[in-house]
């Protein structure tokens, strides 16, 4: 893969503070799913999105343009084989939700709040999944790995840790250049979404 034809990695890329109506557009279930799927590769075809997310085309399509309306995502007319052919893209890989640097307004605690609490369900969900898939691939019942999740304690100065957590961001970021670009080989060759979920946490947190 030729390294200047590299999108740009996340960790390159400035990270954008939520607004309001940003926060207010994420609590659908599946906005935050489109997201996340359109964060992975450059862009999408609204097909093959609503294919790949087991919904109907139009109810697709309604949830793609909330999304641009709130400023999450954008068509990508470059890449559409036709006029009729809608094709989308992420605006930004990378989103935070305030911090004392950059802190969000009152009128937007409500939304972060609401946010924060569908995320904690969607972390839940997850966690739940991958828990109850674990038994049937411990006991050999289930052959194919769906699922990763590692625990553990790391003692480290505050330096430290931002050194570590960067050198995971930058693995991942690796990763996700992979398969940047949709491909029609994508099923067949075994290419399919992960979700993760990298967290860290202080002892007195």
């Amino acid at each position: 893969m030729d390294p200047d034809n590299q999108p740009p990695r996340a960790s390159d890329l400035e990270s954008r503070v939520m607004t309001s109506p940003m926060l207010k557009a994420m609590s659908h279930p599946l906005r935050r799913r489109i997201v996340s799927v359109l964060g992975a590769q450059d862009y999408a075809r609204a097909t093959d999105l609503a294919r790949q997310l087991g919904v109907a085309a139009n109810t697709l399509s309604f949830h793609l343009r909330s999304l641009a309306d709130a400023g999450f995502v954008e068509e990508a007319p470059e890449h559409a084989r036709d006029r009729r052919d809608r094709v989308w893209r992420g605006v930004n890989q990378s989103y935070k939700v305030g911090s004392p640097e950059e802190p969000i307004g009152p009128d937007d605690e409500a939304p972060l709040a609401a946010y924060l609490h569908q995320m904690t369900m969607d972390q839940q969900e997850m966690v739940a999944k991958v828990l109850a898939w674990a038994p049937n691939y411990a006991t050999g019942r289930e052959a194919d790995a769906k699922g990763e999740l590692s625990i553990g304690t790391l003692r480290l100065t505050q330096d430290e840790a931002t050194a570590v957590f960067a050198e995971v961001c930058a693995v991942l970021d690796r990763a996700r250049s992979l398969h940047h670009e949709p491909s029609p080989s994508d099923e067949a060759d075994g290419v399919r979404a992960w979700d993760y979920t990298f967290m860290a946490a202080r002892e007195d947190l």
